[in-house]
């Protein structure tokens, strides 16, 4: 499978899942704001938090769909996954008094565990989705550098 079809498909999966998490809480938003009240954080951030992860998904989404932005938007990809593996890591360290929900959709049916493997999953390919669009941008400029020196 050649690199530009894997980071397709990568991109796909990405933009489904963030496209799919922004929309639920959308949809939803009385719940997904009550649920991010419910968090660990002072509740005077919960419009900023909820807002700031809604317009961060979109805005990843959006940027995933252009050759462009492709590469800043996997940036995007791997911070916001690292973030959100690394708060169900400290739920399942017991590092909260209480376990928040803050899921929404389908998502919220999987146990914590289950949670931390998902995200993981999505993290990963996050990761090897930037490896990529490194690795295709390093190899064009060896690939220039040669011509001048070979020419």
């Amino acid at each position: 499978m050649s690199r530009k079809i894997f980071l397709d498909i990568i991109s796909a999966l990405l933009i489904l899942l963030f496209v799919y998490t922004a929309a639920s809480k959308l949809i939803d938003f009385k719940t997904a704001y009550g649920q991010m009240n419910n968090q660990p954080f002072p509740n005077w951030m919960t419009i900023y938090l909820v807002w700031g992860i809604i317009i961060s998904e979109l805005a990843v989404a959006a940027m995933l769909m252009f050759n462009r932005t492709k590469k800043a938007a996997l940036w995007g990809s791997t911070i916001l996954m690292i973030l959100f593996t690394s708060y169900v890591g400290a739920i399942l360290l017991h590092f909260f008094d209480r376990v928040p929900c803050s899921c929404g959709g389908v998502i919220k049916e999987l146990g914590w565990v289950n949670h931390l493997y998902f995200n993981l999953f999505f993290l990963i390919i996050s990761v090897i989705g930037l490896i990529l669009s490194t690795k295709r941008k390093i190899g064009n400029e060896i690939g220039e550098v040669h011509d001048v020196v070979f020419t």
